[in-house]
């Protein structure tokens, strides 16, 4: 009897709390680690389907692109002929610039701005014809016009909505070829000298920089002056072409490949000393 009533005591809610029952038979500690491992599953499974939006939507980035370039081979396809008979004749194509003002200043600017943000379309082909149609100190102001407004874009959409954005053109292992950056001291200057290099990926390290603590100031300053070098050799030398200056254009390309190749040795010692 009284063994029995000790029983009914243990078995009493304490405070009020009825005792936990056991699940399936399981221990607490057992339904407490079977609990976080369908937590940690469920996170895996949400991962993954992060993952798998990304590669979607760069997908759907990729067919869209695909359609426009097919439209524009299309449209070079049956007029390219008229269009490089005019492109050959720079007393043409200034004079058409000349006519249309406005239109074609905001038309280069849009285009330049419009190859920043989509980073994998190069730039050099675009400052050519920025120096080749507006000649070398207002297409040079051209291509700065566009860069500083590209550069903001692709700041504050990256801070926006971080590698929602980026993911649409890079992949994990591009940005972590440059994961160095992100931690070494004095970063706004490396990233200057890392600019002012030919032939590194400038499109790439403006969205890698709304990723960094980098303040917006010092990332469109660094942007801007930091891809001069680049721009000013491409405007000389298709001005020169325009204007039929052949051997300007020839020194100038020369002193662009010249430099192009002791960047590409600068940024590897660069690149070495930082990881230390």
């Amino acid at each position: 009897m009284i063994r029995k009533m000790l029983g009914e005591v243990a078995m009493m809610p304490v405070n009020g709390l009825e005792p936990e029952p056991a699940l399936g038979g399981m221990s607490f500690a057992e339904g407490a680690e079977t609990a976080s491992s369908a937590r940690t599953g469920a996170r895996g499974a949400g991962d993954a389907g992060h993952r798998g939006g990304f590669r979607l939507r760069r997908w759907h980035v990729v067919c869209a692109l695909v359609v426009v370039a097919a439209l524009v081979l299309g449209l070079c396809w049956r007029y390219l002929p008229d269009v490089y008979a005019w492109l050959s004749n720079p007393d043409a194509v200034h004079a058409y610039v000349e006519q249309h003002a406005v239109l074609s200043r905001l038309a280069i600017i849009g285009v330049n701005t419009l190859q920043i943000v989509l980073a994998f379309l190069p730039g050099e082909p675009i400052e050519l014809a920025s120096g080749y149609a507006f000649g070398f100190w207002e297409g040079t102001a051209a291509c700065l016009v566009a860069s500083a407004v590209g550069s903001s874009l692709v700041y504050w959409a990256v801070r926006r909505w971080g590698w929602k954005v980026m993911g649409l053109f890079f992949t994990r292992e591009q940005f972590e070829r440059f994961s160095w950056l992100k931690d070494a001291r004095k970063l706004e200057l490396i990233m200057l000298v890392i600019f002012l290099i030919p032939g590194t990926p400038k499109d790439f390290l403006t969205y890698f920089a709304g990723l960094t603590r980098m303040r917006f100031g010092a990332v469109l300053a660094i942007a801007t002056v930091g891809r001069i070098p680049s721009i000013v050799t491409s405007t000389v030398a298709a001005s020169a072409f325009g204007a039929g200056e052949y051997g300007i254009m020839v020194v100038s390309m020369v002193i662009a490949v010249l430099l192009a190749g002791l960047g590409a040795i600068a940024y590897r010692s660069l690149e070495a000393r930082t990881r230390r």
